[in-house]
Parts: structure tokens; sequence; C-alpha cells
């Protein structure tokens, strides 16, 4: 048994560990207070250097993305890298973050190292606290970041497309500006179409290049495709269609083509078309561009008016996945389902072009029916530029428009099913046959080969689930809106003729008349009269009751168009 002081002794050393370690806790505490407090302040200051560089949002994403780019900043090539400019050429550009991504704080999600653009996604993970990036990569010809100018852009991918046209050689380019509404398709665009009637112009002026200024004719055309409904911009919105003859060559009816003299003069055709181009509000943007704006520039000789080269500059209309379209109109949504089966078409196209594939299905949508020759010359020649908008909201928009980009040139899908196979022998069987225009079921044909296209590309794990819920519903619209184009192309153009033969009839009613109470008549035959005006009240009768039976048929096709989901 211990003695009262060494017991007191124990009991004092056991309180000055537990004052000591309650002193430590505190210590502790207090230094976790301070760094915190430290840590609130650094991300204050940090918030503020953000908003001052113009990139306002979550200050911790924000640091892992520039973490992440100054870990990689070594992987960018110089743009002066690359080769040859190959026969399709696919390029991305990414915009600057614009003021309404600022005021809602929207921080930039992307990252252009030349030739690899990154999308990072900003991820919470299961605690729903930890932060932390989810990378998707695509690689591809061009990567242009928000520094790039758009003359730099044109140089290197549009240039070498409009040298290959004015070679002399009957070359066919084609510039397509794809991107999701609001990403900066039309602005990049305008700017290449300055920059290309000033080229044409200097390369034709130049001696021994090939073709001069003095024997080649420069001819512009500008049309939009609008809701299924092809107009001239350069003419009055005047109403065009699209036929094929039996060669199989596509001509475009009622298109005018207007001589250019100058750089100036080509820019104002341009500029004039432009401001008729059709957009109307989106859920993504105040003023999308709802139209394929195409503007073709074509090279003749003087003399023999033969092709010396073509170049086609498209501005694509706003891309939106089905999910955008829900608050949509029947109008609306009418017109995203043949801007999406417009744009899926032109990706195959492109595809084809590009591949051994035998079969191009160009009947799939108007905008690759006018653009035929583009994609089954042998002397065609063509780039795509994506555009991506930056923020991080917009991150699956963007990874939406890259996956478009980068399956243009993707590897061939070696395994699609037999359905599909089967499709494209009848496809074949079709297309050897003369028509003088384009046959509905040439039309079905092809759409049924994009849809079971695209439905082989989601087993390979393509597509996420929302993309292929989309397909579903849009294999069925899109069969439904051109059924729908087909009633009111024909409501359109019997209404037409029923006013034509109506002012015919007014013409013959005014003559009977006249022939009856012109002061010179003495005596007339009144039966005769009375029969003649039976007749013509008849045909009006006859004509107005096709009309109506025409109209109440487009109606119940309209009404049934109304589509659960959309």
């Amino acid at each position: 048994m211990g003695s009262p002081s060494r017991n007191r002794r124990v009991s004092t050393g056991g309180k000055d560990q537990t004052r000591l370690r309650i002193e430590r806790m505190e210590a502790e505490r207090e230094e976790r207070r301070r760094l915190m407090q430290e840590r609130k302040l650094e991300r204050a200051e940090e918030e503020q250097r953000n908003i001052a560089a113009g990139n306002p949002g979550d200050v911790d994403f924000i640091g892992l993305v520039k973490k992440w780019r100054s870990e990689h900043a070594e992987d960018a090539l110089p743009l002066e890298s690359n080769e040859a400019q190959p026969e399709i050429c696919v390029a991305v550009r990414k915009r600057p973050i614009s003021e309404k991504e600022r005021k809602r704080k929207d921080h930039d999600s992307v990252t252009c190292y030349h030739p690899v653009v990154w999308v990072h996604n900003a991820k919470l993970k299961v605690d729903g606290i930890t932060k932390y990036l989810d990378h998707s990569s695509f690689c591809f010809d061009y990567g242009f970041d928000e520094d790039v100018s758009t003359e730099d852009v044109y140089r290197h991918s549009t240039l070498p497309l409009v040298e290959f046209t004015c070679s002399g050689k009957g070359g066919r380019a084609t510039v397509f500006a794809y991107g999701q509404t609001g990403s900066g398709k039309t602005y990049t665009m305008n700017g290449i179409e300055a920059m290309v009637a000033e080229d044409i112009f200097h390369l034709l002026s130049k001696e021994g290049h090939g073709p001069n200024t003095d024997d080649t004719m420069v001819l512009v055309s500008f049309f939009e495709i609008y809701g299924g409904r092809i107009q001239d911009l350069l003419n009055k919105r005047h109403k065009l269609k699209v036929l094929e003859d039996g060669k199989g060559e596509v001509v475009v009816t009622g298109l005018r083509e207007f001589e250019a003299s100058d750089p100036q003069h080509l820019l104002e055709y341009i500029e004039s078309a432009q401001r008729k181009r059709t957009t109307h509000a989106t859920e993504a943007n105040d003023t999308s561009s709802r139209s394929h704006a195409i503007c073709q520039i074509v090279l003749r000789d003087k003399e023999s008016e033969k092709l010396i080269g073509k170049l086609s500059l498209v501005d694509l209309a706003g891309s939106e996945r089905g999910s955008d379209t829900k608050s949509h109109d029947k109008q609306r949504r009418t017109e995203s389902s043949e801007i999406n089966t417009s744009l899926l078409a032109l990706k195959e196209c492109i595809r084809a072009l590009g591949g051994s594939s035998k079969h191009v299905p160009y009947r799939a949508s108007k905008l690759t029916l006018i653009l035929k020759d583009c994609f089954t010359s042998s002397l065609a020649r063509t780039t795509m530029i994506a555009t991506v908008s930056p923020g991080a909201s917009a991150a699956d928009h963007t990874i939406n428009t890259l996956r478009y980009a980068d399956r243009i040139k993707e590897k061939k899908l070696s395994d699609l099913k037999a359905h599909r196979r089967k499709l494209l022998e009848n496809c074949q069987t079709n297309s050897s046959n003369t028509r003088a225009e384009q046959e509905p079921n040439d039309v079905i044909d092809d759409l049924e080969v994009l849809h079971t296209t695209l439905r082989g590309q989601s087993t390979e794990d393509l597509y996420d689930s929302a993309e292929e819920e989309d397909l579903e519903h849009n294999s069925h619209l899109h069969h439904e809106v051109e059924t729908l184009f087909e009633e009111e192309e024909s409501l359109l153009n019997l209404h037409m003729s029923v006013i034509q033969e109506n002012a015919e009839l007014l013409t013959e009613e005014g003559k009977l008349l006249q022939s009856v109470q012109s002061e010179d008549v003495i005596d007339y035959d009144i039966d005769n009269y009375a029969h003649r005006l039976e007749s013509i009240l008849d045909r009006k009768s006859y004509l107005i009751s096709c009309l109506r039976e025409k109209l109440i048929s487009f109606r119940t096709q309209l009404d049934s168009e109304e589509v659960p989901g959309y």
C-alpha cells in the first residue's frame, strides 16, 4: 500500500496530463479555426481575382480546372504543326465566356490544347461534399481556344478549300459551322464569309494560279432551309423546290444567282441575305438560328459557262437535344425535329464521304439532297467547324457537340444489323433508277437507314441514356414530320394552283360580262351567257371543295403530330 504523498503525486500528474491534452486540443482547434479563416479569406480573394479575370463561379471547381491546366499545358501543339489539309477536316472552336454566363456565375469548363479538346465536368462524390472533375477528351484536326482569332480559324480550316475551289479543277468544297445554339457558329461563319469574299478575288487576280478574273464569273446564291421549306434570301424569299433529274443531278428550281464584280459587291450580297435569315427564341438562346443558311459561290468560265469550282458555306441551325424541346410549341418541335434529322443525315453523309460506304443517305433530308454533289463527287473537300460554349452549365451540350464532330471521322462500325444491310441493298437498287424528282419512298428508306445506323452506334456505348431516349422519340417523330411536310407541300401547291385558276376564271367572267354589257353590243345569246356562267361557278365550287378537303386532311395530320413527352 502506497504512501499518501505518492498517491497525491500520481493524482497531480494525471490532472496535469489531462490538462495538457485539453490545452493541446484547444490549441489544435484554434489552429483549425485560424486555417479555416485564412482559407475563407483566400477563397474570397481568389473569387475576386476570378471575377476580375472574367471567370466567376465555384472557386473550388475553378481551382481544380486551373491546376489541371497547369499540369497539362505542355501537351498543346502549335497550330502550324499540322500536315496537309485532309479531305475531311474537323475543327473545334471554343468561344470566350459571355456576359450572360458571368452574371449567372458559370465558370469555364472547356480546355483546347490543340489538337485535343477537354471538357471538365464538375461532379460531387457520393458524400455530397467532396468535389472533383470528370475529364472527357476528343482529338480533332484543329482545336482552337478562345484566344485564337477568326482570321487564324479561317487560315487553317477554310483557306485551303478556297484555294482548292480556285484551282480550276472543278472542285466542290464545303464548310459547315455546327454547334449548340448560342455557341458562336454564326459569328464564326460571318467572319469566314467576309474573308472568303476577299480571297476569292485575290486568288483569281494572281498570275499563273489558274483561272483569272478576266475569263471567270463569280456567281453567288444564298438560300435557307427552314421548317422543310427552301427560300431564296436574295430574291424576296421566293419559294424554291428541289428536283433530281434523270441523270441524278440535283437542281434547285427558281434559285437566282447573282454575279459579283469585286469583293465588296460579293460581301454586300451575303450581308443582305444574312439580315433576312429566320431566327426564333429557344430555351438556350433568345435569337437562335432556326434555319440552315447556305451561301454558294460558283466559279464559271465566261464563254462556255463550264464549272470551274464551287464553294458552299453552310451555317447550320442551332442543335438541340430532345429534352430541350419539351416546352416548345408544336411549330418549334417540328422545326427541332427537322433540324435534328438533317444534322444526323449530314453526319452520316460526311462519314460516307471519308470512308468506303457504297451508299450515301443524302435523301434523308433536303439539306443533304441539295449538297449531294459535295458528298458524291471525287473532287469534294469538306471542313466542319464545331463551336462550343465554355460554361459549366453547358457541359452536356458541349460533349454532345464534340461527340457529333468526333463521329464524323471515327472508324466505321463493322457489325451493323442485318436489317440495315437489307435496307442499303434496297436503297442502292432504287438509286440506280432514273427519276424526274425526289421519290418519297427513297426519303423514307434513307431515314430508316439513318436511324438504324444510329441504333447500331448506340449499342457501342457511343450514346448516353438520354441520347438513346431522344433517338427513340426522334425516330418516330422524324417520320411524322416528313409526312407532315409532304402534306404541307401538297396543300401549298394546290392553293397556288387554285389561286391561278381562279384568276383565269375571273378574267373569263370579265370577258363574259363585257360581252353582254358593252355599249356596242345590240343583241346577245342569253342562253350561252347563262351556260358559260354556270360552268364557271361549277368550276369555282369544285376548286374550293378540293382545297377544303386538302386543308381538312392537313389539319388532321397536324393534330396527330402531338407526341407525348415533346
